[in-house]
């Protein structure tokens, strides 16, 4: 049996878990989301935990069990806590500014990268070189910030870009002149 996949869920006290069929539901104070699990899959819900069972013991079932149980967990954790990812820009006038819903990055191009901030998602410019992505959506929030990392990525010469808050480059000796 998958070692992630049999591990139970907590359910932290102000979350309800709805489980219609293979649709489940997850409410918490910071939002609802929903996911539907494959035909392989079911949740059993007891007290206060949820169990991931799988219907088969074939490969796509095992394959498959894991994962799921990871993304409800994950559905748990965010609408109770949610999830957040920091950026730094790094490099000679870049900046960053969320205006009417849209990120504006000036990363070393003529003009401004535009950027617009989906549904579900916060963006926040606490410094002018840093962004902080939030929601309560795991695969969002990181979809999010790594477009945001995809307009200036970071270079290893002179470590000018866009990295993640502790991202650790290696830099690179240049040419050398003899």
């Amino acid at each position: 049996m998958s070692r992630v996949g049999r591990m139970p869920i907590p359910v932290p006290t102000g979350v309800k878990v709805q489980v219609e069929g293979q649709r489940v539901m997850v409410e918490g104070p910071k939002g609802k989301l929903s996911h539907e699990l494959p035909s392989q899959l079911k949740l059993e819900q007891e007290a206060s935990t949820l169990r991931m069972k799988r219907t088969g013991e074939d490969r796509r079932s095992r394959s498959l069990h894991g994962l799921h149980k990871s993304l409800v967990a994950n559905m748990v954790k965010g609408v109770q806590d949610g999830f957040s990812k920091e950026l730094e820009l790094s490099g000679v006038g870049y900046k960053a500014q969320v205006a009417g819903g849209k990120v504006e990055m000036f990363v070393g191009f003529t003009h401004p990268v535009v950027f617009p901030i989906p549904a579900g998602i916060t963006v926040e410019t606490p410094k002018p070189t840093q962004v902080v992505v939030r929601g309560i959506d795991k695969y969002l929030v990181g979809e999010v910030a790594a477009r945001l990392r995809s307009f200036a990525k970071p270079e290893p010469y002179k470590g000018k870009g866009v990295r993640y808050v502790g991202e650790v480059i290696r830099r690179k000796a240049g040419k050398a002149v003899a």
